[in-house]
């Protein structure tokens, strides 16, 4: 048997092949280090974007909460206004309504006067007419102030403004109707401040015991 001997040329080609299986084995890893960078930088944004998209949602939360305090302070401010005004105007009427009942009597008194006044003594004619004056003076300055007078005389009977205080029998008018007022009421804007006291018509027996 014959030795075989390595020839340079021989040991070239080997080299050359070790040579070449180890530039592939490097070019893989590179590959595979390149593939490992890309998928850790995606990772890396998707984290990154999930933050920043958590951020947004927090921001966005916040932006619709200070929206909604905002327009409760809005309207906490206007329903406080409202309510300013209300009191206001409510402080307004009672003063009002207090002063205007003070008058009251004071006009009562001058409608009595005139009621038992003799106007055919020469005497008294004058002080009647000075009566008659001053009681349109304190009519005006009330009425002024939107302060009406009932005077509810022939009017049929309406409990929200009158006050019934005894019924009698009238030919000449129909049952429920007011006969007399023994004193006139008033109303401040609308709402009743004192009701007439009235005398108000009930049906006669005679025509009941007719009807029976």
């Amino acid at each position: 048997m014959t030795d075989k001997k390595s020839t340079p040329e021989v040991e070239e080609v080997v080299a050359s092949d070790q040579q070449t299986e180890t530039e592939d084995t490097s070019i893989e890893l590179s590959e595979v280090e390149v593939d490992q960078t890309e998928i850790e930088d995606t990772a890396a944004d998707k984290q990154a974007i999930e933050s920043l998209q958590t951020e947004v949602n927090s921001l966005q939360n916040a932006l619709v909460e200070a929206q909604e305090q905002a327009l409760r302070a809005q309207a906490d401010a206007q329903n406080v206004k409202r309510r300013s005004l209300q009191d206001v105007e409510k402080a307004h009427k009672f003063a009002l309504e207090g002063f205007s009942k003070s008058l009251l009597p004071v006009i009562d008194s001058l409608e009595r006067g005139l009621e038992t006044a003799n106007r055919d003594e020469p005497g008294q004619k004058a002080m009647c007419e000075g009566i008659e004056l001053t009681l349109k003076m304190f009519i005006d300055v009330l009425q002024k102030h939107n302060v009406e007078q009932l005077d509810p005389v022939g009017e049929p009977f309406d409990p929200q403004y009158h006050e019934a205080m005894s019924m009698q029998e009238s030919p000449d008018a129909e049952p429920g109707t007011v006969l007399a007022a023994l004193q006139k009421g008033y109303t401040l804007s609308g709402r009743l401040i004192r009701p007439a006291m009235v005398i108000v018509a009930k049906p006669s027996e005679t025509k009941i015991d007719e009807k029976a």
